[in-house]
């Protein structure tokens, strides 16, 4: 499976700009025949203007028609980072999956919110897992502050998922956290990990940490960003997988009734 990370620069509340900087890159990428695309998290609006909603209201449409465009135009699977989504129950921070085809296959809603930025206070968290199936590997995504709770990414390597799909807008000053846990969640769980952050600056002054990566099961760092404006490409080759499962199958020595 080839896979092609978008390491967009993201500009806060400018929609019209984001899908541009997104058109341009799927033109980029798309030159490495990928099989899969990832995109950041919040990546039409950034993370993230205020009033939320309203911005949520007037992106949200336009946005996941042009995931489902690019995705039919190309041929291409594409991870759609995350989209500010309404419903009547609140808004979500949601992962929209789309086939070649450019059909939805799977969604996901972040379920961590990050408190210390009050993101509890805009968004309602989600309460369920997603896995989908790309081009014959098993697969899940979760988002950014999700990557902090190893028991969420146990329980989806526990369903067998192959590939897990982080897309985040993590900061420049928790760097060193990014580039640990992207590898530790990789090693434990065995799996392979696609993570793309966001770059750039925002008018409040975050800084995104950039540095988006593509992780084997062993931890090695198939490729990676600096904190610039990138397209990421890499292939990962599911029988790596299975002969790390065969030297080392850290699952089968696990004893759950102690963890309880």
């Amino acid at each position: 499976m080839k896979i092609s990370v978008l390491q967009m620069n993201i500009r806060l509340g400018d929609l019209a700009a984001n899908i541009e900087t997104l058109r341009r890159l799927m033109e980029d990428a798309m030159q490495e025949l990928p099989d899969v695309v990832l995109l950041p998290e919040l990546w039409n609006i950034g993370f993230y203007p205020q009033p939320v909603a309203k911005h949520a209201r007037s992106s949200e449409k336009e946005s996941c028609q042009t995931l489902e465009e690019l995705a039919r135009q190309y041929h291409v699977n594409i991870v759609g980072g995350t989209i500010a989504t309404t419903s009547a129950k609140g808004i979500y921070n949601t992962c929209y999956v789309f086939n070649r085809e450019g059909e939805l296959i799977a969604s996901y809603d972040k379920t961590h919110l990050f408190s210390p930025m009050k993101e509890h206070e805009d968004f309602t968290p989600g309460s369920k897992l997603s896995t989908f199936v790309l081009d014959g590997m098993k697969c899940a995504a979760i988002v950014c502050y999700d990557v902090r709770f190893p028991e969420l990414v146990r329980k989806l390597a526990l369903d067998d998922v192959e590939v897990l799909f982080l897309p985040a807008e993590w900061p420049m000053e928790r760097l060193i956290h990014w580039q640990t846990l992207i590898r530790a969640r990789a090693i434990e769980n065995q799996i392979f990990l696609v993570a793309a952050n966001g770059a750039g600056t925002f008018p409040d002054g975050m800084v995104l940490a950039g540095h988006s990566a593509i992780i084997d099961p062993w931890g090695g760092v198939l490729a990676e960003a600096e904190d610039k404006e990138a397209v990421l490409h890499a292939n990962l080759r599911p029988i790596i997988r299975q002969q790390i499962k065969e030297s080392m199958d850290v699952f089968a020595d696990r004893r759950p009734k102690l963890y309880k």
